[in-house]
């Protein structure tokens, strides 16, 4: 049974969602009322229009089946808590349907180079690239005023709705035979886990702050040659950005499967079949909000640049360049497949 905690966000979210935005109107009383809210607090989408045009123009993600996805009856919560937390301490909640994912972005810097910087060259970006692998974002949810649960973080002030590319797993016969893999370049010292971890993070969730993927991703020269292009677009567009510390969440599940996926039929949404046959694979680029240029990544390189001297970790995620990062990024990708030149029959 969802908590307090977890029915409060789960209706925060839902009704920024079906709020007219010409509705509220921000005033003093308001602004007094919601800074002593713990659980429940008032959000309000952000850049609504521009996101509408990305889901309906660009991903053909229809608006009816958008929002239903975050309705609910008298009994439930439109949100179904995942029961972790991310490695900025984010909580997750999926729809019940399991179309989309809402993640919260606590740390300031973060959420505000995503809306400052990021959203508009994302906007471009995905209108011109729409087979891109970086996630769909699909709306940005902010609270207008600042309250005590937002302080605390028991109410998270930000939120992000994205796609799930688990979706269509829950009606698959061979559901447990789906596998996830969360991949960043390995050869890093990532001092969110192990200098400076969160306090909010649990230990599992620290444990497996980069998977390993042991096997090989098999596919035909002409899927291999095409994901390598796509990955090379989408990484240099972050790295023009200046980001750095992204990762690619990857999937498998058994080739004989055939889920759904929402919106744009784009071919590593609905699942590239292996070279063996025996596959699907779905995958994502995630997380690219931590941009080398702001202030707290600043001066986050330079206290883990000066504990290397004395700890000897040897390079760090979040002090090398965009460039670099980019570089051990594709090469990590690289080192993962393997180039068969016939399909299986």
């Amino acid at each position: 049974m969802a908590s307090r905690r977890q029915k409060a966000i789960s209706r925060s979210v839902q009704r920024a969602l079906f709020r007219d935005p010409g509705t509220f109107k921000q005033n003093i009383i308001q602004c007094i009322l919601a800074f002593f809210r713990i659980y429940y607090i008032t959000l309000l989408r952000y850049e609504q229009e521009l996101f509408r045009k990305l889901r309906t123009e660009v991903w053909r993600i229809s608006e009816e089946d958008y929002m239903s996805s975050f309705l609910s009856d008298e009994k439930t919560v439109p949100l179904v808590s995942m029961g972790d937390l991310g490695f900025s301490g984010s909580t997750f909640f999926r729809t019940s349907n399991s179309a989309f994912l809402v993640k919260s972005v606590p740390r300031h810097f973060e959420h505000s180079f995503f809306r400052e910087d990021l959203l508009r060259p994302y906007f471009d970006y995905m209108r011109t690239h729409p087979e891109s692998l970086l996630v769909w974002i699909t709306d940005y949810l902010y609270a207008p005023y600042r309250s005590i649960g937002s302080i605390l973080r028991t109410s998270p002030g930000h939120h992000i709705i994205m796609e799930n590319v688990l979706y269509g797993k829950a009606e698959d016969p061979n559901a447990e035979k789906w596998e996830t893999y969360d991949l960043k370049p390995i050869d890093y010292f990532y001092p969110e886990r192990d200098l400076v971890p969160d306090p909010l993070v649990s230990k599992d969730t620290l444990s497996r702050l980069a998977d390993k993927f042991e096997d090989k991703i098999r596919l035909t020269r002409k899927n291999y040659e095409a994901v390598k292009r796509t990955l090379e677009t989408d990484t240099a567009f972050l790295a023009s950005a200046d980001v750095v510390d992204y990762s690619l969440f990857l999937v498998r599940f058994p080739a004989s499967s055939s889920p759904d996926n929402v919106g744009r039929k784009t071919q590593w949404r609905m699942g590239v079949t292996s070279a063996d046959g025996k596959w699907k694979y779905r995958a994502v680029v995630l997380d690219f909000f931590w941009a080398k240029h702001t202030l707290h990544a600043q001066a986050m390189t330079g206290a883990v640049q000066a504990f290397n001297v004395i700890g000897r970790q040897g390079p760090m995620s979040i002090t090398t360049t965009a460039k670099e990062y980019r570089e051990k990024f594709l090469t990590m990708v690289d080192e993962m497949m393997e180039v068969h030149t016939q399909s299986p029959e």
